[in-house]
């Protein structure tokens, strides 16, 4: 006889790392790219948008071990049931916006998603399908949504800036050269940035950030 698959839903205990800022900045919702952690991605933002904003830093459902020495990295989906995966990030990252914004005090026009590698283009399928959660999106060496040249695709609310890298081995300048038309295609206002070096988290891009932000929130 053949196997009958059943499907139920569990509770998971999701978890992120709280920060909080000066007066008057913004919330950045944090996403680490696969195979790492909430504690990296946290320093790595401190880094990109100062001391001025506070970070919420969301660690990845999925925890597998590295290597012999057992740390464990994280991370948002894999190919299959991926429809799953993309569920379960965007009621994570509601969670998280809602939540650390209602305790800090910040309002929905001063929230900013940010992601690393992975969960970018899980992001702008989150501000998508979440008019109004964020004020603006960073997306950092990642791609965009398989569908996202649709013949009628939805627009986004929410402002964009997206630093790629030229060296970016999984990300090539070849495709990143074509980002800021197609972004463009959904959003009004798109910033776009090629900087030099390979598929790590851009420590030279913290000025643009900053400035962007300023930009945004002014």
């Amino acid at each position: 006889m053949s196997a009958v698959e059943r499907i139920f839903s569990a509770r998971l205990d999701c978890r992120y790392l709280l920060r909080a800022g000066e007066p008057g900045g913004a919330l950045v919702v944090a996403l680490h790219g696969f195979s790492s952690n909430p504690e990296v991605m946290l320093r790595l933002a401190e880094l990109l948008v100062g001391r001025r904003h506070a970070i919420a830093s969301l660690e990845a459902p999925s925890g597998f071990f590295l290597g012999e020495d057992r740390s464990v990295g994280y991370c948002w989906a894999t190919n299959k049931r991926r429809a799953d995966s993309l569920r379960l990030h965007h009621d994570m990252v509601r969670h998280t916006l809602d939540e650390a914004g209602a305790e800090l005090g910040i309002p929905r026009e001063r929230r900013v998603l940010l992601g690393f590698s992975q969960p970018v283009s899980m992001n702008y399928r989150f501000a998508e399908a979440n008019p109004g959660l964020a004020r603006g999106l960073i997306g950092l060496c990642g791609g965009l949504p398989g569908d996202w040249d649709d013949s009628a695709p939805r627009s986004i609310d929410a402002a964009i800036l997206h630093i790629a890298r030229r060296e970016d081995e999984y990300f090539p300048a070849s495709a990143t050269e074509q980002f800021p038309a197609r972004l463009r295609l959904r959003c009004g206002d798109v910033e776009f940035h090629q900087l030099e070096g390979g598929h790590r988290v851009p420590s030279q891009g913290a000025p643009i950030i900053q400035g962007w932000l300023r930009r945004l929130l002014s």
